[in-house]
């Protein structure tokens, strides 16, 4: 039975390499591979959205406590003058009754002198209507200022609740981020020292497998190796299905020399990110619609091209998985 297997196996694998492309079906596929580009700069742009919309709620958040504290301060301060211009219209008051106490003693007194006591007792009663005039004003300033401190009061509290909400749901995305990461390096134990590298950035699982994995030199074909390495992570994405999934392929800057259908690194890259999500497909748990195929040729390098280890580094394959953001984007909608 085993050998029976190994036999299909090759038949397959000698289809598939010594068949031939039908032009329409090679445009349809760059033309997915172009949408999926597309599809795949809008997740960054979303992501970087979502981080700039981040420190903007942040920043007004700042700038929301700042008026807060200002308003507060200005309310102590009219506070204080309400209860000084109180403290001075009591003592207008009495002095009133004492200018009233002793312009009865004088009334037996001169004519002069109880004028002058009259017009003290009109400047003392301009001064106290004046007075009165502002503890009023002062008392409706004061109104005012604790409405509009209780709105910003209340804005701030729902500033503060939303801003919670987008970091519990940033610590959710990064814990599963974490959690994706961790359950790849367990399926692909035995790979990491192979060509094959794991890591996390910017909220999501970089698998990144080196040429020798997966190709021969100039090929699109993946070998067996390869394969059981995509098959083992397949069972990881096929049981996390929350996550998106992007397929690049990457090579160095030394021309595409062959011969056929692939004319250079553009047509390398895409026909080997293609392979894989058809390795991928196989899976019947992976949904196509998450999967995204993209062809990077010699663009993205993350070693010089100078050296010979530099050009084996940038040949590459990058599977990159990002839990889908539905939570956040709806908050950012809000």
């Amino acid at each position: 039975m085993k050998r029976i297997k190994q036999f299909l196996f090759i038949l397959v694998m000698g289809g598939i390499l010594f068949s031939c492309v039908p032009a329409r079906q090679y445009q349809n596929l760059e033309a997915r591979a172009d949408e999926n580009q597309k599809k795949y700069e809008e997740l960054k742009d979303a992501n970087r959205l979502l981080t700039e919309s981040n420190v903007e709620l942040e920043g007004k958040f700042e700038v929301l406590e700042d008026k807060y504290k200002r308003a507060e301060a200005d309310f102590e301060e009219n506070a204080d003058r309400l209860l000084a211009s109180k403290a001075q219209l009591k003592r207008c008051e009495e002095n009133q009754e004492n200018l009233l106490e002793q312009l009865a003693k004088q009334q037996k007194g001169s004519a002069r002198e109880t004028k002058v006591l009259l017009d003290q007792i009109h400047k003392t009663q301009d001064n106290l209507n004046l007075r009165e005039d502002e503890v009023m004003k002062l008392e409706q300033d004061l109104k005012r200022r604790i409405k509009k401190m209780d709105a910003l009061q209340s804005e701030l509290g729902r500033r503060d609740k939303r801003l919670l909400e987008l970091e519990k749901a940033l610590a959710k995305k990064d814990e599963a981020v974490l959690a994706l990461k961790n359950k790849v390096m367990n399926a692909l134990t035995g790979f990491d020292k192979k060509g094959l590298s794991i890591s996390n950035r910017n909220g999501k699982v970089y698998v990144s497998m080196d040429e020798k994995l997966l190709f021969k030199s100039g090929s699109y074909t993946v070998d067996v190796r390869g394969a059981q390495a995509l098959k083992q992570l397949a069972q990881v994405l096929s049981a996390n299905k929350d996550i998106n999934i992007v397929i690049e392929g990457h090579t160095d800057n030394v021309p595409y020399k062959g011969s056929g259908d692939l004319k250079d690194n553009w047509d390398l890259s895409v026909k080997r990110a293609t392979s894989i999500v058809r390795i991928l497909s196989l899976n019947k748990g992976i949904n196509p619609q998450r999967m995204t195929v993209a062809g990077r040729s010699k663009y993205l390098p993350i070693d010089s091209n100078t050296t010979v280890s530099g050009r084996s580094k940038n040949r590459r394959t990058e599977i990159i998985l990002t839990p889908k953001l539905d939570e956040l984007f709806q908050i950012l909608g809000q």
